[in-house]
């Protein structure tokens, strides 16, 4: 046997009936044996009381004070039915006239009730049947039952609560209030008999009944966020705690209020979030979970909240598969009833709220074997796919089939034909799958690793960042190794000093970055000087910092001339000679003295030869050659000395 559970809010709650499942007629369970027998959801349900039900609906559910019985109305047809816990099962039925409003049990066992129905009638029931009939003015909403002056109260649609006493068997005069539609509620309070009744106006009349008269009016206000002032709401449930100053308020906007009688304002206000008229409520005190705080029970229609009464934090709660007409709680226990408008009546067990009673103790027993061993889920077994993902693994020809069952965009397929097919599209698909491991694994020991972070100024940061990284190398070719700590704390450093502190903090000294995009033969220039002389660069950047580049010059020979004297290069150049070339003479070796060479047309012939240590008569003649060449002509005529 197995139970349906669910898991709102880490709260297991289990569903012992009324899951939903087909309640199937005795003729066809006997006709259709052998096909019952291979249904898993008929062969695995659990009936905690057979016959546990109503041929279309509950409407009401209540238990006896002796906790040996449970009584319960429904339709179709109108019927009572009687249960006794001993026998887990139903002992009599009763059929009456019409439906239920609500129902009263004089009696501590089931041999005494009281019924409201909805034709204005109140009947009497004994242990033999129906005792008495009698009707009242106006339909019916409500009744209780005062035990100290034994008088029936009614709440009608009109502004009287009717008051029929047992003892004399005769009605009293009403109880008149200021309601003007009617009395949707009526109870009593346990510990001293104060009467409370529930308007349709939205209001509380409380009655003492020793005078007869109203005591209190309480106008219930909702929070603005929740509902506008236009807004009007109905009192539809009430109910008192047993120690006599707490009262709980359900409305018909899905609002729950608490109450302490001695203040006219409520300390809690709870929202069921979907708009239903509460139905019941009812305050749980034995709760063995959740540090023993004392919860509420509310219900509409579509849901069943618990939650604490101190903050409104929820519990759990419980939503059944069909609307919710009432429910009742077995004293001392984890286990709630729940009339509603499906067959089954519904049974709910909730271990964190309270044990199982002593006739059905056995679902201790079989939670805790669930816990042990769970319920594999129903798609375990299953992969849901997509079209497109059945044409990459080459199974679109199976739709259609049986192999694939369909559901909403996609399909449902068995997990082990899904991993074959996969494996036979991609059979290198272990292997990619082990490499991205292993790169996941790397990455994430890469970053358990401690980074410098490099915290740049917020003017120049280029320049702060080549510093950084002219630090680095230099240290590097000193100490043989990168010490990226060390130069970052001699660049801040730098950051720091008084005399650079405005270049890096204030934006009137931040250098224009688009010059190079503006300039970009003396960008290839300095690109070419930071391949050459690093060193040479690093000091001359320090002394004078990019003043060849950015100074103004009266002629771009004045700008090749510089050029030529940082490289160490002495060159010639005529007026009509491009700057291209200098450029290509730029990227010389060291290792090597070009000769050049120029033609009366202007083209130029360049040799290169090996500079020899021990040829000192071929290095004197190449620096004479270029000293000589490098000496600017005093004639303006350009083809002057071409041929040298």
């Amino acid at each position: 046997m197995v139970l349906q559970v669910s898991n709102p809010n880490n709260v297991k709650v289990y569903t012992v009936s009324g899951s939903g499942y087909r309640s199937i007629p005795d003729w066809l369970e006997r006709k259709k044996k052998r096909v019952l027998k291979n249904d898993p959801e008929w062969s695995s349900r659990i009936e905690l009381i057979q016959d546990f039900e109503f041929p279309e609906a509950s409407l009401r559910v209540k238990t006896t004070r002796d906790g040996r019985f449970i009584m319960a109305t429904g339709v179709y047809k109108p019927q009572i039915r009687v249960y006794e816990y001993s026998d887990m099962s139903m002992k009599f039925d009763r059929h009456t006239y019409s439906e239920n409003v609500n129902f009263v049990i004089l009696s501590d066992d089931w041999t005494k009730s009281v019924l409201l129905q909805n034709d204005r009638t109140i009947e009497f029931h004994t242990q033999g049947g129906i005792y008495y009939k009698t009707r009242i003015p106006k339909f019916g909403r409500d009744l209780v039952y005062h035990y100290p002056s034994c008088d029936l109260l009614i709440g009608a649609s009109s502004h009287e609560v009717y008051r029929l006493n047992l003892n004399q068997g005769r009605f009293l005069n009403p109880f008149s209030t200021d309601s003007t539609a009617g009395i949707n509620v009526t109870i009593i309070n346990p510990a001293h008999q104060l009467f409370g009744f529930g308007t349709e106006n939205g209001t509380v009349e409380l009655w003492d009944p020793r005078s007869r008269s109203r005591i209190g009016l309480l106008a219930p206000q909702l929070p603005s966020f929740s509902a506008s002032s236009s807004d009007l709401f109905q009192v539809t449930a009430m109910e008192y705690k047993n120690d006599g100053l707490s009262l709980a308020i359900g409305t018909s906007t899905g609002h729950v209020l608490l109450y302490d009688l001695r203040s006219s304002k409520p300390w809690l206000v709870k929202d069921h979030q979907y708009g239903y008229p509460i139905k019941k409520l009812f305050w749980y005190d034995v709760v063995i979970g959740n540090e023993g705080n004392s919860k509420i029970i509310s219900a509409d229609s579509k849901i069943m909240k618990i939650w604490d009464k101190d903050n409104g934090a929820n519990f759990t709660s419980i939503e059944p598969n069909t609307d919710i007409n009432d429910f009742c709680v077995v004293p001392d226990s984890g286990l709630i009833f729940v009339a509603n408008e499906g067959i089954q009546i519904g049974a709910f067990y909730i271990p964190s709220l309270g044990p199982a009673p002593r006739w059905c103790s056995f679902l201790d027993n079989l939670t805790e074997e669930m816990e042990e061993n769970p319920q594999q889920n129903i798609y375990d077994n299953y992969k849901f796919v997509t079209r497109k993902e059945l044409e990459n693994l080459g199974m679109d020809q199976l739709i259609g089939s049986n192999v694939l069952k369909p559901y909403m965009h996609g399909f449902f397929v068995d997990l082990q034909l899904y991993e074959k097919a996969k494996l036979i599209s991609n059979p290198f698909a272990y292997a990619d799958y082990r490499e991205k491991m292993i790169k996941e694994k790397l990455e994430k020991e890469r970053e358990s690793r401690i980074r410098i972070t490099k915290k740049l100024p917020k003017v120049n940061k280029e320049l702060a960042n080549r510093l950084i990284k002219s630090s680095e190398k230099k240290r590097k070719n000193e100490e043989g190794k990168t010490t990226t700590v060390a130069a970052v704390d001699e660049v801040n450093n730098l950051l720091k000093d008084d005399r650079f502190v405005e270049l890096f903090t204030n934006p009137e000294y931040e250098i224009d970055e688009q010059y190079d995009l503006l300039h970009p033969t003396n960008k290839n220039l300095r690109k070419d000087s930071d391949e050459n002389d690093e060193d040479e660069q690093m000091n001359e950047s320090e002394e004078s910092g990019a003043s060849t580049f950015e100074s103004e010059t009266d002629s771009d020979e004045d700008l090749i001339t510089q050029l030529n004297k940082r490289k160490g290069v002495k060159l010639k150049k005529t007026k009509d000679e491009p700057i291209r070339n200098i450029q290509s003479t730029s990227k010389l070796q060291k290792n090597k003295v070009p000769n050049r060479k120029w033609d009366n047309m202007g083209e130029m012939t360049m040799t290169f030869k090996l500079n020899n240590k021990n040829n000192k008569k071929d290095k004197k003649d190449n620096d004479y050659n270029n000293q000589k060449r490098n000496r600017r002509s005093a004639s303006k005529n350009v083809f002057r000395g071409l041929n040298y």
